[in-house]
């Protein structure tokens, strides 16, 4: 982006392209995190809820990590300034709510 090589007609492959990466990201580490809430609590479930919950969270990291810069970039606003916090707050609201959310409905 910095280089201006993603173009508008790149950036559904640019999305796409991160999508995937981070689904494959989510189910690797939520295999590993998933595993380790079972044998550290002893909650089969909890593991569950973990595993979801954090590929859920890394894809909408993906997604909003190549989405908001693209914005920022067609409004001709620094994606490099404006996008950290946005993308950050954005990942912490997404994470926090698909824990808790996915709590209640599998633990509750």
């Amino acid at each position: 982006m910095a280089l201006r090589d993603i173009e508008d007609s790149d950036a559904r492959k640019t999305i796409y392209k991160e999508i995937v990466i981070s689904l494959a990201n989510g189910f690797i580490f939520a295999l590993g995190i998933g595993i380790v809430a079972y044998f550290w609590f002893h909650v089969p479930l909890l593991g569950v809820v973990i595993a979801l919950s954090m590929i859920i969270n890394l894809i909408s990291a993906g997604f909003f990590g190549s989405v908001i810069p693209l914005i920022f970039q067609k409004m001709d606003i620094d994606p490099a300034i404006g996008s950290t916090v946005l993308l950050t707050s954005v990942t912490d609201v997404v994470g926090f709510f698909s824990f808790f959310g996915l709590v209640s409905i599998i633990l509750l």
